[in-house]
């Protein structure tokens, strides 16, 4: 592979993993700010979010669980609409 097609690739391979590391972070800092806003306890992140979508459309823990981060943002995408956090 030649040097600048082999940095090319490199380079969009960094770009879409930082993405999607960011995009995953915006996902558990929104599953913090519903773990707040609906007092769960002893709850954050990833597991605010699972509760969440377990209480409000009946869907079991093990499918809930099964779901890709995109499905899950897709899910939520009108509740996160607007959100952002200050820190």
């Amino acid at each position: 592979m030649p040097k600048d097609t082999a940095k090319e690739l490199n380079d969009a391979r960094r770009r879409t993993h930082a993405t999607t590391g960011n995009l995953n972070y915006i996902l558990e800092r929104f599953g913090d700010k519903l773990a707040k806003d609906r007092g769960y306890k002893d709850l954050d992140g990833m597991e605010a979010i699972w509760l969440y979508l377990i209480t409000n459309y009946h869907w079991t823990p093990a499918y809930v669980k099964s779901m890709n981060t995109d499905d899950i943002r897709l899910v939520l995408s009108q509740e996160m609409k607007g959100f952002t956090f200050s820190d």
